[in-house]
């Protein structure tokens, strides 16, 4: 088991409109997460500096981030690049977070 972390930003006044839309993710767009191994998946917001901060567990080496070249996942981007930061693809800007204390 493999366990990774990442930081996103939400563009101000879209924090309604991030959790509607993952309230209602697209069931064939769950299923291709967690059939990547992909599992305890969770995206926690600060209100205070609109950092979305998402954890994962992965059964193999791959995550969540490693599903770029799927089209669902860009279909997915392109639907979220609104209320997002995100690159010229619009991938979501993600920043990797090195894991610095574990308690089991």
């Amino acid at each position: 088991m493999n366990r990774s972390a990442f930081k996103m930003k939400l563009k101000a006044g879209c924090e309604a409109e991030y959790q509607k839309r993952h309230d209602e993710i697209w069931p064939d767009l769950a299923e291709l997460i967690k059939q990547s191994g992909v599992y305890d998946y969770s995206i926690f917001l600060d209100r205070e500096t609109n950092i979305l901060f998402a954890v994962q567990k992965q059964s193999g080496e791959q995550g969540s981030q490693d599903l770029g070249n799927n089209p669902l996942v860009q279909k997915w981007w392109d639907y979220m690049s609104d209320i997002m930061e995100a690159n010229a693809d619009n991938s979501p800007v993600t920043i990797p977070l090195n894991e610095v204390f574990y308690l089991e």
